[in-house]
């Protein structure tokens, strides 16, 4: 550096100049980096106090109505929640559906309403759908959110993450069904799907799930456009789901949610279906905490 001697600090080792101008520079050109008082401020401001737009999308053996809890928790607290119901369930229920029309039902939902700028949230096998859906709109998504989600890898299926053995009893119900469906035992939904609620709120739930299309269960996904996207991705864990085996090669988490690459991991205390009936409140601030900007 012409004009100036470097000397090394006796002590420290760091590099100093006796160019009094150039460490003025210096000092100026980093002021905006010194000042902390901007993220001293960003930092006391609650991220609930943003208002997102959600589209929520819910999972097998449920319909639209699981999210009305959450979803009138999520309004109350200014937040703009949209609530789609996909083909083969609720009112348009049909047991031999396809996993492309229930991605279109939703696509179409989103296309309709022009929803931009959207949080969208896929629970259980809508993992699956909002990967499908992202692959169609990815322009109107700020962030897909995967609660206690199926992310199937390339080419796989939904039943391609169940241990074998699951995998075996759920075709025997589907083969057995007469229709191509599967209606879970009660003693496997209160063990699997709401192991924390009472009793009475168990069977409650469970006398509303109407038994589920098993086709898109088994569908072969091509998600190559899905791995391609550069859509921000959030995984909303509760620790008490036990659909599949918790564990690094069938849970939620780790083995679902590292299928996405980079993403925001929130955890939270819960099991599959029973915090969106009896903890609307408390889902409803996991989710602004994994949809936030």
């Amino acid at each position: 550096m012409l004009g100036a001697a470097i000397l090394i600090g006796g002590t420290t080792g760091c590099a100093q100049s006796n160019n009094r101008n150039a460490a003025n520079n210096d000092v100026q050109k980093s002021a905006a980096y010194s000042d902390s008082k901007p993220i001293i401020e960003a930092a006391a401001t609650p991220s609930g106090q943003e208002r997102l737009t959600f589209v929520l999308v819910h999972g097998s053996w449920a319909d639209a109505s699981y999210w009305n809890n959450t979803a009138a928790a999520l309004r109350k607290a200014g937040h703009t929640v949209y609530v789609p119901e996909y083909a083969g369930h609720g009112k348009l229920y049909n047991p031999s559906v396809k996993h492309e029309a229930i991605v279109k039902s939703v696509t179409d939902y989103m296309t309709s309403k022009k929803l931009k700028n959207v949080v969208l949230v896929g629970h259980s096998f809508g993992g699956t759908v909002i990967q499908k859906v992202a692959e169609q709109v990815p322009d109107r998504i700020a962030r897909l959110v995967f609660f206690d989600a199926f992310v199937p890898l390339d080419g796989q299926s939904v039943s391609d993450q169940f241990p074998p053995e699951l995998q075996k009893v759920f075709g025997q119900l589907a083969e057995t069904s007469g229709n191509g469906t599967i209606k879970l035992p009660f003693s496997s939904f209160r063990e699997g799907f709401v192991n924390t609620a009472s009793y009475a709120l168990a069977q409650t739930i469970y006398k509303s799930a109407k038994p589920e299309p098993a086709a898109p269960l088994v569908q072969k996904l091509d998600l190559k456009k899905f791995y391609s996207l550069n859509i921000p991705k959030s995984y909303l864990f509760l620790t008490s789901d036990t659909v599949t085996p918790q564990g690094e090669r069938y849970g939620f988490h780790p083995a679902q949610s590292s299928h996405l690459g980079q993403f925001r991991l929130t955890v939270g205390e819960g099991d599959h279906m029973t915090t969106a009936y009896a903890q609307p409140d408390y889902l409803a601030r996991k989710l602004v905490e994994a949809g936030r900007k």
